[in-house]
């Protein structure tokens, strides 16, 4: 008989505690994250099977990884009512750099924020193309309504094409989750309708300037509706956030009143999607992660604005349209292209926004936004060489360090305090 004390597995060398009879010979041995305890007593052996405990699972497995090369070296003698004991101390004395998962973990800790850096990366990309080719075609097609359709049905066969082979597991929809996510999808749809409706009308650089009051909107809908006051460290930060907007709009070229006033209503619908998911969504919905939520909302979007689209500007993308249009000089085949370009970068880079929004936290992403909002700018600006003056200029970036300010003061300061 023996007893058996076994502490946590892990990359330094342990001690296993094994009485028996000084004459007893052991045989330790590890394979398939087990550990092998043979007991050779008078030609009897009998073997002990021993699995890590569940915390400690991945520090067991390095049993299966390597070879460990184990020592014995009897510490003392004591007499109980048994006999005589030997208290043997079982070390593992020699693990291999490589086969102790040291390697394996300095990789895994530089693969993270390669893999993250990454993913912003293409979050901005696929932004600035999406910009660039969107206003392009705003341009020549001026029928925004139609344009967003387009735009929802590309990330609707996306979606249909990534639950149809099985890249991610597809969800199964309760009547509650449906309800809680169609006032979320139609204000989504909304905020993405104004938005083109903006982009046809303004600078593209203005269009994100004046988009940069989302943070205002959000303290005013959650006063309103959520009975939430803010603090005075957030009041303070949308000063210089509605200042810049000013001075902006006071100096921007291509001003136009149409174009302002669906910005601004476009912030309004996106912080009140973000205000209806408070509200509403009070719990985690069970089985129903960032990507699906997106995709779910995707197809909702796409469904409620095929038909706005069709009573808005009418059929506007049928073959008879475009021979007219051809006829009149523009190019049928650039325009299809470039549509659909910026409908695959409109999904894929919010598909992208939320992936990442799963990997880090809110305020994280809320500042990488930020930042992407100023990556926007500044290539639509180069790109379309925008005239801006300084005072717009300076009134952009004080519009965009306030939108930066808001996002540290969450992070540092409770964002609203309960009436």
């Amino acid at each position: 008989m023996y007893f058996l004390k076994m502490p946590m597995l892990g990359l330094n060398p342990r001690t296993l505690y094994l009485t028996s009879r000084v004459k007893d010979i052991f045989n330790v041995g590890c394979c398939h994250d087990k550990w092998r305890i043979q007991k050779y007593s008078h030609n009897i052996a009998r073997s002990l099977t021993i699995e890590p405990s569940l915390p400690y699972s991945n520090e067991g497995s390095l049993c299966y990884k390597a070879s460990c090369a184990l020592s014995f070296s009897p510490l003392r003698f004591n007499s109980t009512k048994h006999g005589s004991r030997n208290l043997m101390v079982v070390r593992a004395v020699s693990i291999p750099e490589s086969a102790d998962g040291g390697a394996e973990t300095k990789s895994s800790s530089l693969a993270l924020p390669l893999q993250l850096g990454g993913m912003f990366l293409l979050w901005y990309l696929l932004n600035i193309y999406f910009n660039i080719y969107n206003k392009q075609v705003l341009k020549v097609y001026p029928f925004p309504s139609t344009i967003t359709a387009f735009q929802f049905g590309c990330g609707s066969l996306l979606v249909l094409l990534m639950w149809g082979f099985n890249l991610h597991p597809k969800p199964k929809i309760t009547r509650s989750q449906f309800a809680a996510i169609l006032p979320l999808a139609i204000a989504h749809a909304m905020g993405n309708l104004l938005t083109n409706v903006s982009l046809g009308k303004v600078a593209v650089s203005f269009t994100h300037t004046i988009k940069a009051m989302e943070p205002f909107f959000t303290v005013l809908l959650s006063v309103l509706f959520l009975g939430e006051r803010p603090n005075i460290w957030v009041v303070l930060t949308l000063v210089p956030i509605v200042g810049g907007v000013a001075l902006a709009s006071f100096t921007e070229s291509s001003f136009n009143w149409l174009g302002f006033g669906s910005a601004m209503a476009s912030n309004l619908t996106n912080q009140s999607r973000n205000v209806l998911s408070k509200k509403l969504m009070v719990k985690e919905e069970e089985g129903l992660d960032n990507i699906n939520l997106f995709s779910i909302i995707t197809l909702i979007c796409f469904v409620f604005l095929l038909p706005t689209a069709i009573l808005i500007d009418g059929v506007k993308f049928s073959p008879s349209y475009f021979q007219l249009a051809a006829s009149q000089g523009l190019n049928v085949k650039e325009l299809c292209v470039r549509a659909l370009v910026a409908g695959l970068c409109f999904h894929t880079y919010q598909q992208v926004s939320y992936m990442i929004l799963g990997m880090v936290s809110a305020v994280t992403h809320s500042v990488g936004n930020c930042l992407k909002r100023v990556v926007v700018i500044v290539s639509s600006v180069i790109f379309f060489q925008t005239p801006i003056s300084p005072l717009n200029s300076f009134g952009t970036a004080l519009a965009l360090a306030g939108v930066f300010l808001y996002t540290r003061v969450k992070r540092l300061k409770p964002k609203f305090k309960a009436t």
